[in-house]
């Protein structure tokens, strides 16, 4: 009997891990999706802040209302304008639509305005930004300290990441 020494042993399969990204690509992947994420708040956004500024303005420079009255009405009419965008655009992708979803929305959504509205009324009156332009001005400042709260309770509590749905789901 011979052995043949240069004979190989035969290879025994072995599981096939998953290819795992490079650390420097799975950052990039993460900072591109934050992007995103953060371009389509942007534009929903952006359209509640004209939603925002048209009904504030007509409502405190067209129809001469109390300056928090108008402040306070137009950031609801605006919260309501933006569930939408934000619920079937930016966080498309995310869980399902709950009551619970829904509850956290608008409770956010009102500590936002209240901040907003206390913000405004600091520079309205405290800061007398009272005439048309820099009542516009206090108002900016207001939503845009107001938008940074909501980004961040809106992104982490109420449009969590849930399942993947099908493409087409709705």
């Amino acid at each position: 009997m011979s052995v043949n020494l240069s004979e190989r042993r035969p290879a025994v399969a072995r599981p096939v891990a998953e290819p795992v990204a490079p650390v420097p690509v799975r950052a990039a992947r993460r900072a591109r999706r934050i992007a995103v994420e953060v371009a389509k708040f942007g534009v929903v956004g952006g359209s509640g802040v004209a939603v925002n500024f048209l009904v504030f303005n007509v409502l405190l420079h067209g129809l001469r209302w109390a300056p928090m009255t108008a402040t306070v009405l137009a950031s609801v009419v605006a919260m309501g304008t933006n569930y939408l965008g934000f619920r079937f655009f930016a966080y498309r992708d995310r869980a399902s639509r709950s009551r619970g979803q829904i509850l956290l929305f608008f409770a956010f959504s009102g500590i936002g305005v209240v901040m907003e509205s206390l913000l405004f009324y600091a520079g309205y009156h405290g800061l007398a930004m009272s005439d048309p332009l820099w009542s516009n001005v206090a108002k900016a400042f207001s939503i845009v300290l107001a938008s940074a709260f909501r980004f961040l309770v809106y992104r982490t509590w109420v449009f969590q990441h849930g399942a993947k749905r099908g493409p087409g789901a709705r």
